[in-house]
């Protein structure tokens, strides 16, 4: 696939706050060592089932006909074959590409980090990287993006210019993000899982990129369900603060809140207690998403905040062949 003729420029934010469209755009160069594809090493985390875990090119019925001398015999549609007493085979025409959705929040949750780069623009650049990817193998791409304001929803193609298009979008999603940012009640995760639902996706890839802090026992049936048809890649996006809160910080007397409710932490024992409600539900959390993978023996894909997102991402999903 060829670059683009004029690479955008910086517009010189803090690329460990904001995500840069023009950032979005070079990670293509990123995309050489991980693949979605189903020719996959042997011995990469997702070979196994038909060389891979991920769903390739599949086959399309297209009509049924006579048999002819030289059909293959496995293709006969024994029902009409024995109601007409003629053989019929049904004919295949073989797909020429892939649908690839990828799932990626951009709401106010995401727009947090204790280390180094925001969780928001962790899924930004994994998004993109997986984006690109897919328009390198010829298959169709869509975001599905979850904003603090709506949930924007753009149609899969196989092109560049489309997706650079949605990458501009996911860029302004981005930089809307600020500490004073609360979601509409139109981005939920269940409005966001509808969405994807009203798609009626068969023989798709969907990615989610997400910290799934909304995420209930209900939308993970949800995801089971899509998950007989499809293949969905859950990409948890996690910051070490939001599974253990250090006990120093009792002395610091901090005032934690989520834009509605405030907590004080202003004692040891406040601070513990915190610590081991947030571990018990980034555990349960990690627990379920795990499972949802083993359904269809996938890796459960856990990234930080500590700016290695990149290279943790190509490590667990696998190498491509060269």
């Amino acid at each position: 696939m060829a670059k683009p003729n004029i690479a955008p420029h910086s517009t010189g934010l803090d690329a460990r706050i904001y995500c840069d469209y023009s950032r979005l755009v070079r990670l293509q160069s990123q995309i050489g060592v991980f693949s979605l594809l189903p020719h996959l090493k042997a011995g990469s985390v997702l070979s196994g089932r038909h060389n891979s875990l991920f769903r390739g090119r599949g086959l399309n019925f297209e009509e049924l006909r006579h048999y002819q001398l030289g059909d293959d015999i496995r293709n006969l549609d024994w029902k009409v074959t024995l109601r007409t007493g003629k053989p019929h085979v049904r004919s295949y025409t073989e797909e020429k590409d892939r649908n690839v959705i990828i799932c990626v929040d951009q709401r106010s949750q995401m727009f947090f980090s204790s280390t180094a780069v925001m969780k928001s623009v962790i899924a930004a650049e994994i998004a993109a990287m997986c984006g690109w990817r897919v328009l390198k193998d010829g298959d169709r791409v869509g975001l599905v993006i979850a904003s603090a304001e709506k949930i924007y929803h753009s149609k899969s193609q196989r092109s560049q210019h489309a997706f650079m298009s949605q990458l501009k979008l996911l860029a302004h999603a981005n930089q809307q993000l600020n500490v004073e940012t609360v979601n509409s009640d139109r981005v939920s995760f269940s409005l966001w899982l509808d969405q994807i639902q009203r798609m009626k996706l068969s023989q798709s890839t969907i990615v989610f990129i997400t910290d799934w802090r909304d995420c209930e026992e209900r939308h993970l049936d949800q995801l089971k369900q899509l998950q007989i048809h499809n293949d969905i890649l859950a990409v948890h996006i996690n910051d070490p603060l939001e599974q253990t809160i250090p006990r120093e910080l009792a002395k610091s007397n901090w005032v934690v809140g989520d834009g509605q409710f405030q907590l004080s932490l202003d004692t040891t024992e406040k601070v513990d207690q915190a610590s081991a409600s947030m571990a018990k539900r980034s555990l349960l959390t990690r627990q379920s998403l795990t499972r949802l993978m083993a359904l269809k023996s996938l890796p459960f894909i856990e990234l930080d905040t500590t700016g290695a997102h990149i290279a943790q991402f190509q490590r667990l999903v696998g190498r491509s062949l060269p």
